[in-house]
């Protein structure tokens, strides 16, 4: 691997999370099933990548500085 991401871009850290909520989730009596784990790691995913991309956006427009 040469290139690197953030860990929230990775589907293998937020399977992860998911696949703990779930056994969390299963001890308490709700069912999580693997089609819905992978759909969840999907749309997060997705989310995170989108919520950078604004987060970037909100910086670069209160910054006090101009890039050079």
């Amino acid at each position: 691997m040469d290139t690197t991401k953030y860990w929230y871009q990775s589907k293998t850290v937020w399977g992860s999370l998911i696949a703990i909520a779930a056994g969390v989730l299963q001890a308490g009596g709700i069912e999580l099933g693997s089609e819905s784990q992978t759909q969840l790691a999907d749309i997060l995913v997705a989310l995170s990548g989108a919520t950078g991309g604004l987060i970037a956006i909100y910086g670069r427009m209160t910054a006090d500085r101009r890039l050079g």
